[in-house]
Formats: C-alpha cells, sequence, structure tokens
C-alpha cells in the first residue's frame, strides 16, 4: 500500500512562483497580510496531518467500510479520532470569514489543504468536505437567527452539513423533484420525502449534522422555479443553540458501492421532519448556485488527487519492480533484469500522470484565485469578470479533471500489472474511489452541456474570448523567446482553433440544437486540453527563467519542461481527433431508430 507524501515542493512551485499566491492576496483587502511564511505553514501542517493520520487508514477504511445498524452509521476505525483531531487543529473554521467565527484566511489556501486530504484518503475527506456547502449557504442565505444558531457549530466541526438534493427519479434534473414542505402554524415547514445518494448523510463523527434540503411548497410553480432550500437537522437545536429532541429524519440505509467506502452514501428519509426555509420562497437553486462552483471545483480536487496518488504508487513501483532488459541494452547490470521504468511504454504511462497531476494542480489553483475575488471584492466589475472566468473554467476543471484522473488511476493499476488488480497495493482502490467523480456534482456530459450550451454558445462566445484572449497575449508577451517556440506555436494555433470551432458548432445548432448535445463532450476534452497547455506553457516559462539565474534546483526546474515537452508532444495531439469527432456532427448518432438499439 503506498504512503502518500505531500507533494509541498509542487504546491509552492504553483502557489509562489506560477501564480503568486501572496501578491493575489494582498490585491483582496480580506486577505492582505496571507504571506508567504503563514501561506507554507499551513500547507507543511496539513502535509504532516494528511501523511502521518489520513494516509495509514485510507485501506483500512476502504476494507472496513461503514456499518450500518438500523439507522445508525460507524464510520471505519480511526475515522472519528482523525476527525477530532482536525477540529483540534482548526482546519473546519480555516476558510470561513471572522464574523461568523472563521479564521478568514482564503478559499484557495483552504484548497490546497483539501488537495492533500482528498490524496491521502478521499473517503474520510468527504465528512469534513460536505460540510462546506451547508456552511456557505447558511452565510449567504440564513436569516440572522439561523446563522446565530447553526453556524457556529458547522465552523466549529462540531457539527457537520450535507446537500440533499437528489431523489431517485431525480438525478440531475431538478425540476421533477417530489420532496414536499408543508408551512406549519409555528413558522416551520414539515418536510417529506425520500433523498438518495447523500454522502455524510448519517455518521457517528459529529454531535449534529445540518441537512440543506431541496423540497417544494404546497402550490408551487412547475419546474425548477417552484423549489425552495430548506435547514432540517438532524437533531432539533434548541434555542440556546444546544442540540434538543431528534428529529423525523431517519437514515434508510447505506449504499453499497463500487468505492469511497469509508463513506456513508445514504437514503435519507424525511416523514414531517421540521425544517426552515432558507432564502425566499421558490427560489432555492438560485441560492444553491451560489456555492456550486466552488463545489465543483471540490470535485476537480479528486481528479488532481487521483492523478497524484496514483502516480506516487506507480512511480515508487516503476523504480523497484525489475521484468525484462531495455531494448538497448541493459541498465541495471547488477540485477537479474532492469527496473521497468527505464521502459518506454511504462514511461508514457508515468509521464501522462505526473503531467495530469502538476497540470491539474495549476488549473485547481489558478481556478481557485477567481473563486477568492468573487468571495471576497467589493469592486463590482472585477468580481463580475472573475465570476465570468469562474463560471467558463470551472466545468473544465471539474469534468476534464475528474477523467483524467480516472485514466492515471488506470495507468496506476497497469503500471502494477498483476499486483494492480490486487487490493493490498491499493492502486484499485484509487480506481475505484474516483470514478465517481465524472458522475456527481453533474456528469461529464452535463459539464459539457453547461460549458458548451450556457456558458459558451449563449454568451455569444464572449466568456471564452475573455480567456482566449489572455492566452493570446502570453503568447505574445513570449513571442520573443525561442525557447519558449515549441511551446508558443501550438498554443497560438490551439487557442485560434478553439474559436473557429466553436462558431462551427454554432452554425449547426442554428439548424438544429441537437449539434450541441453532438459536440459538447469532445468540445469539453478539446477545452480542457488546451487549457492545461496554457498553464504548462506559463510553468516552463517560470521554469526556464528560474534556470537561467543561479538555482540550486536545476533538477526540479528542468523536469518541469520536459514533462511540458512530453505533454506538448504526446497529450496535445489528442486534440486532433476530438476535432473531427466534432466536425462529424449529430448524424451518426441520431441515424438509427430507438427500436434498432437491439441485443
Amino acid at each position: 500500500m503506498p504512503q502518500y507524501k505531500a507533494p509541498i515542493r509542487d504546491i509552492q512551485f504553483v502557489m509562489h512562483e506560477l501564480l503568486n499566491f501572496e501578491a493575489h492576496y494582498d490585491a483582496l483587502p480580506a486577505y492582505a497580510g496571507t504571506n508567504r511564511e503563514l501561506i507554507d505553514g499551513v500547507v507543511e501542517a496539513a502535509a504532516d496531518f494528511c501523511e502521518n493520520e489520513l494516509s495509514p487508514i485510507n485501506h483500512s477504511g476502504d476494507q472496513e467500510g461503514c456499518h450500518f445498524d438500523n439507522g445508525v452509521v460507524t464510520t471505519p476505525k480511526g475515522f472519528k479520532e482523525a476527525y477530532k483531531k482536525y477540529i483540534d487543529l482548526g482546519y473546519p473554521s480555516m476558510s470561513v470569514p471572522v464574523e461568523h467565527g472563521g479564521q478568514g484566511l482564503p478559499g484557495s489556501l483552504g484548497n490546497a489543504v483539501s488537495e492533500m486530504v482528498g490524496t491521502a484518503n478521499w473517503s474520510w475527506g468527504m465528512y469534513p468536505g460536505l460540510s462546506h456547502g451547508a456552511v456557505r449557504t447558511v452565510e449567504h442565505h440564513g436569516s440572522p437567527e439561523q446563522k446565530e444558531l447553526y453556524l457556529s457549530k458547522l465552523v466549529s466541526g462540531e457539527w457537520t452539513g450535507t446537500m440533499c438534493l437528489t431523489e431517485s427519479h431525480a438525478g440531475s434534473d431538478l425540476g421533477i423533484i417530489r420532496t414536499k414542505a408543508e408551512p406549519n402554524a409555528d413558522g416551520s415547514y414539515s418536510i417529506t420525502g425520500q433523498k438518495i445518494f447523500i454522502s455524510a448523510g448519517e455518521h457517528d463523527l459529529a454531535d449534529n449534522i445540518v441537512h440543506i434540503v431541496l423540497a417544494r411548497l404546497p402550490g408551487a410553480p412547475k419546474g425548477t422555479k417552484g423549489i425552495s432550500l430548506f435547514i432540517v437537522p438532524k437533531f432539533n437545536v434548541n434555542a440556546d443553540g444546544s442540540v434538543g429532541t431528534r428529529n423525523n429524519v431517519v437514515c434508510g440505509s447505506i449504499e453499497h458501492k463500487m468505492g469511497i467506502h469509508g463513506n456513508a452514501t445514504c437514503v435519507i428519509v424525511f416523514e414531517e421532519a421540521k425544517g426552515f426555509l432558507i432564502g425566499p420562497e421558490n427560489k432555492g437553486l438560485n441560492c444553491m448556485f451560489t456555492f456550486m462552483n466552488t463545489a465543483r471545483i471540490g470535485t476537480a480536487v479528486q481528479g488532481l488527487a487521483a492523478s497524484e496518488g496514483a502516480f506516487q504508487g506507480a512511480l515508487t513501483y516503476a523504480k523497484d519492480r525489475l521484468a525484462m532488459r531495455s531494448l538497448s541494452g541493459p541498465k541495471a547490470l547488477d540485477k537479474e533484469a532492469d527496473p521497468i521504468i527505464v521502459h518506454p511504454a511504462v514511461r508514457n504511462m508515468l509521464l501522462t500522470q505526473k503531467a495530469f497531476a502538476e497540470g491539474g494542480r495549476a488549473l485547481v489553483y489558478f481556478l481557485s484565485q477567481f473563486a477568492d475575488v468573487v468571495e471576497v471584492t467589493e469592486d463590482a466589475e472585477q468580481r463580475k469578470a472573475a465570476d465570468d472566468m469562474l463560471s467558463l473554467l470551472t466545468p473544465i476543471a471539474k469534468a476534464f479533471l475528474t477523467e483524467t484522473g480516472s485514466e492515471s488511476a488506470k495507468h496506476g493499476v497497469q503500471v502494477y500489472g498483476g499486483h494492480g488488480f490486487i487490493a493490498e497495493w491499493g492502486m484499485e482502490q484509487i480506481v475505484r474511489d474516483t470514478r465517481i467523480s465524472c458522475l456527481y456534482e453533474g456528469t461529464t456530459e452535463i459539464q459539457a452541456l453547461d460549458l458548451l450550451g450556457r456558458k459558451v454558445l449563449s454568451t455569444q462566445g464572449a466568456m471564452l474570448r475573455n480567456f482566449t484572449k489572455i492566452i493570446h497575449k502570453f503568447c505574445e508577451a513570449n513571442a520573443g523567446n525561442p525557447a519558449m517556440a515549441e511551446f508558443l506555436q501550438p498554443l497560438a494555433e490551439l487557442n485560434k482553433e478553439w474559436g473557429d470551432i466553436t462558431t462551427r458548432i454554432g452554425m449547426k445548432a442554428m439548424q438544429n440544437p441537437e449539434e450541441v448535445g453532438a459536440a459538447a463532450v469532445d468540445y469539453l476534452y478539446f477545452s480542457g486540453y488546451v487549457t492545461l497547455a496554457y498553464l504548462w506553457a506559463r510553468m516552463v516559462s517560470v521554469s526556464l527563467e528560474k534556470l537561467a539565474g543561479d538555482t540550486t534546483e536545476r533538477a526540479f526546474y528542468e523536469a518541469k519542461v520536459k514533462t511540458a515537452q512530453f505533454y506538448f508532444k504526446k497529450l496535445l495531439p489528442r486534440t486532433r481527433s476530438h476535432v473531427a469527432t466534432i466536425d462529424t456532427g449529430l448524424e451518426p448518432l441520431m441515424a438509427m431508430d430507438v427500436d434498432q438499439f437491439a441485443f
């Protein structure tokens, strides 16, 4: 079982050398003073916690799973103790504003912690992770009384939270949910219905669980315009904030899943449970979407975590495992065979993982900076620009990084060969755990429709142009550096092509809107590869500058350049097949009648 080692040097490279987090924070008065010493201190402390507390219970938690007994859920051995230490270290409150009992540190710094937590033990990390949505909902939309009752305990981590959206007949189509909310004389509501796939919906880590529930009021309009949002605690809360009587909220069962066995995925049944309206009537989705971008960034982190974790495990094994001799002659003369890392096929898998992990880290942290701006800036124009960029790049990050994370996890198993298929090595767990990331918070296909339909075509390409202009300016600014030519030329060409293929799809869609659905997934992949190419080119620019100076870390920066060369030469050409597939259009998908899909 691989032991997780936090990639502190690369995290610091992205934060300080690529994205200049300190200057970013100083430009936002709410975060001014978050200096490098503080940033590095948080990262190093979190690394220690993840390596020594979470990683050791990752495999055992997967093997043991959660226990269900008549509505009571018990988490795997060690989970409760790790959660207590997490609270004692103050992590739940880290990125919450001071006025709500938090430490007021930036969300982007919190995402760096989330990356390490997720790579060390994704199942465990979902328990505190799911609380973020509840905290943000109450923080942004709760009444003063609701904030007084719920926020302090949620922020401290004494209570956890969930988001109860999905119903058995309504997955991503929230417009057809049936859970109902009947008003009571005392101003509360009786919530009745059943929600499924509720991660961390029941457990033994905290004294109370605050469910944020979508439901319909009597006479509400049909569809998404008739959905309201409610706070429904597991235990009712007394006026003084203490835990009161048990609410009519029951865990009906926990799912038997492909992965994330250490996290309880629950069926939650509400039987006239007492709930409280949060936000305006029939505006539940509006309230929920105020934090949806950051929630999807959190899922993108899982893809990054899968690439990093699979790479660490595969690299360790590839250096140790002996098999066959190099085709160009023996490399380990003192051994009976060469380590498999000498073979090109193995190196291809390792470099793919490395390129996706380090490129994914750059994308998540880059995106997090825009989320910081949206969260705290007082400049309306600056907030609008950041929100537009966040809106465009979030579906790319969520879908592309989770799909490439899943690919990296597969490579991890493949590097190990038959041993990768065996549970004790831990690689097959990464495959199982990360597969859900391509599904929840909106599947890859839904993210693709959101990107192409809502964010690009519905804005007549304005959101896309905001980003392609950034890439164009970067290429122009570095055009005088011959060492950058091998990166700038393909990047500039693909950046222009991004606009061209968008126009072609838009023209087809004017004749038949189904063309959007036919092109969307390949369009998203194309967008993902180009976005990572831009960030890899930026990393090369930084690395070349360091190599031109007096650095003691030449091997680190040279590895950056060589990984970028691999990405541009071996992975970026995948864009060609996506463009070719886009250009075939809708017809090959729809030519067959439904009844011809027979077996």
